[in-house]
């Protein structure tokens, strides 16, 4: 019925890709591993032997005795008898999104607009691929393919394109699909600027980013030569969220049957070249850091992510950024590896030298997260000292807490208690207590507070009782606006506070672990650990107050300060040449207001 509230299509088809069904049925349905699925006992007619069969690769379920069949939303609706809109906002809920609810007209219109960037993707592809074939100009593009040992196969099977040299090259052939311009530049694949419409892709070598059904939806382009920038991304569009999409899924699913695993690098070529010599499981991010969308959608299909990056401390800071992420995923029956290349190596030219065999031999040498963990917090530390011990369990179980329960937690915490002599449920009970009470209690806190009081005016320390607090509650950093500690990064005083702040508030690092496991082997982390390890005597109730005493002190006082140098570079001037501001300022700083 026109005007009708109803949920898009396209909503409903992002939710079941961040779903995994084995997780919605299991706790209703006993379900057991057999090979590639999970089998049970039919929730929907009596039977004694097990036919009911759960697809984790196709997250779909289907019944060998009644025939049923069908997706996670249609199961919530079958077996808790459900109505459509309150399962997909179940659903909805589970993975973090908030159900968008338009009329039909509007979902209609979003439906076609959708459909059509499909469209003109599908054709750029399509134009791409025939300019690799056929363009005059083809042969530079040709000949980079060739001198990196791509053969025309591999070419083919990830549908690698040309976009040749010009300004408008696709956007006159899309013309006579009759496109609407603008879906062409809500596609991503032209330009408008000062009323101008031109290609994004110019003279690149083209990788199309297709979706696990085949779609086209994005492109990367490499440009050949010179030029800048070396990569160049499709924005994001309506049918494209980088965040969470990965180069050579699909490719990966098309070339094993049985997939066991995927390795994760770090661009497109490295994907191609990998598959080209055998490698034919690797997949990229795209331009951004590894994301939990991208662990969840990988484990969803593969028990086993192994992460590739270099052996240089940039390489080693994103690998541990990545096992940050991934803990949170790491339930029974997953694991995770880190390969570090050699120097000067990439995947490319690693396997076009070893070769299939050598590479894959380093592949199951790779570190096993457990290691790659504690090598990591280990590296500052001395592990056989108490202090060593002490400081590995305070960097380690916060970070261990954000594991689902299970086996694999289990025997995380238990490994940290090999290492510290602790046993596990002091570990445990200890780690409970620091994140219940962050700072040291007191028992008369009115009595300590003048202390503060004097400091807050007295000045030297003040931005250090500033970030000492900070670091043992970093979701304080919450209280104050970016600008408020960009501004104090400008003040000699505060300079590192501002900067610490600042990180904590952009990176969402709100819990002392992830704190000191973001800085962990880097310039400002004993800076860090040593303020955490300052006594603090307020209470919990009285911190936050406190904190945004002492930040708006610190903000004052620099104020105050530039404030009294624009004084001294305005006093010497003519004052009929000053403008009011100028003017009032020079009044305001002679005659002070009295004190009461």
């Amino acid at each position: 019925m026109f005007g009708a509230t109803v949920i898009s299509p396209e909503f409903i088809e992002e939710v079941l890709s961040r779903v995994d069904i084995v997780e919605i049925i299991e706790p209703r349905v006993a379900l057991k591993k057999t090979g590639q699925n999970y089998s049970g006992l039919c929730p929907f007619h009596t039977e004694k032997t097990p036919s009911f069969s759960v697809s984790q690769e196709k997250q779909f379920y289907y019944c060998f005795g009644c025939q049923v069949s069908g997706s996670a939303l249609k199961f919530l609706m079958e077996f808790e008898r459900m109505e459509f809109i309150p399962a997909v906002e179940m659903l909805a809920e589970r993975v973090g999104l908030e159900v968008p609810k338009s009329d039909q007209q509007a979902s209609t219109e979003t439906t076609r607009r959708r459909k059509t960037i499909f469209e003109i993707l599908g054709q750029a592809s399509a134009y791409y691929c025939e300019q690799l074939r056929e363009h005059p100009s083809k042969e530079r593009a040709v000949g980079y393919l060739k001198n990196r040992g791509l053969s025309g196969e591999i070419a083919r099977d990830f549908a690698l394109g040309y976009s040749p040299p010009g300004w408008n090259n696709l956007y006159d052939a899309l013309a006579n699909s009759n496109f609407d311009r603008d879906l062409l530049i809500e596609s991503g694949m032209v330009i408008e600027n000062e009323d101008k419409t031109y290609d994004r892709f110019r003279e690149r070598i083209m990788f199309p980013i297709r979706d696990l059904r085949g779609r086209t939806i994005a492109f990367g382009g490499r440009i050949i030569g010179d030029g800048k920038p070396k990569y160049l991304n499709s924005p994001e569009t309506p049918v494209f969220h980088k965040g969470r999409e990965l180069y050579g899924l699909f490719e990966a699913r098309k070339r094993n049957a049985k997939l066991t695993r995927v390795l994760v690098v770090e661009g497109y070529m490295d994907v191609v070249a990998l598959a080209q010599f055998g490698i034919g499981y690797s997949v990229a991010t795209l331009g951004t850091a590894t994301s939990k969308e991208h662990i969840e959608r990988i484990y969803r299909l593969v028990p086993q992510i192994v992460f590739c990056f270099d052996g240089d401390s940039a390489g080693r800071s994103a690998a541990w950024k990545a096992l940050l992420v991934t803990l949170a995923a790491m339930s029974d029956g997953r694991s995770a590896k880190f390969l570090f290349l050699p120097d000067g190596d990439d995947p490319d030219t690693l396997i076009r030298r070893e070769g299939k065999d050598k590479f894959e031999l380093r592949l199951e040498r790779a570190a096993p997260l457990d290691a790659f963990f504690f090598s990591n917090l280990e590296s500052d530390l001395d592990p056989d000292s108490i202090e060593g011990k002490a400081t590995l369990s305070k960097l380690a179980m916060p970070l261990l807490s954000s594991i689902p329960e299970g086996v694999f937690k289990q025997l995380m915490i238990d490994a940290l208690a090999t290492k510290t002599g602790l046993e596990a449920g002091r570990l445990i009970q200890a780690a409970g207590q620091e994140q219940k009470v962050a700072i040291s209690p007191t028992s008369s806190p009115p009595q300590r507070a003048p202390a503060y009081e004097k400091r807050r005016t007295e000045g030297p320390g003040l931005a250090e009782l500033a970030l000492s607090m900070l670091v043992k509650q970093p979701e304080l950093s919450q209280e104050f606006e970016d600008s408020s500690y960009e501004q104090l990064r400008q003040n000699p005083e505060a300079q590192f506070f501002g900067e610490i702040a600042l990180v904590i508030r952009q990176q969402e690092l709100l819990s002392p672990g992830l704190l000191l496991g973001h800085f962990q082997g880097k310039a400002e982390f004993k800076a860090i650990r040593s303020a955490m390890d300052q006594e603090q005597l307020l209470d919990v109730s009285e911190l936050r107050e406190e904190f945004k005493g002492t930040v708006s002190t610190l903000l004052d006082r620099f104020e105050t300060q530039l404030k009294q140098e624009l004084k001294k570079q305005l006093i010497n001037k003519p004052f009929s040449e000053l403008n009011p501001d100028e003017r009032q300022l020079i009044k305001d700083n002679t005659h002070p207001k009295s004190q009461s």
